[in-house]
């Protein structure tokens, strides 16, 4: 999945991964579907919620802003994969 944005596209596939990869290390898992919610399992703290938001400002070279600060951003791989694109993209395209 590719977003454009101006003369660079956006690789979703490669934030999918990263964003999977980094929960999944991050909380010894085996398994992460890319929808599921990663706060409701009770596997991960406030603590976490901090670290998640600085690996995606660092990982994908943006700032997260107050009104980012949805826990609907941050619930899921998809969701923080959306939240990556519309901060560098203009609108999604599925490939």
């Amino acid at each position: 999945m590719t977003e454009p944005t101006g003369d660079r596209t956006v690789n979703t596939d490669r934030i999918t991964r990263a964003v999977r990869e980094f929960i999944m290390a991050s909380g010894r898992l085996e398994h992460l579907a890319d929808d599921e919610d990663i706060f409701c399992a009770g596997i991960f703290s406030s603590l976490f919620a901090m670290q998640l938001v600085v690996f995606v400002e660092s990982e994908f070279a943006i700032e997260v802003l107050s009104e980012d600060l949805d826990i609907a951003n941050f619930s899921s791989v998809n969701a923080i994969t959306h939240l990556v694109a519309r901060k560098n993209a203009v609108g999604v395209q599925h490939a």
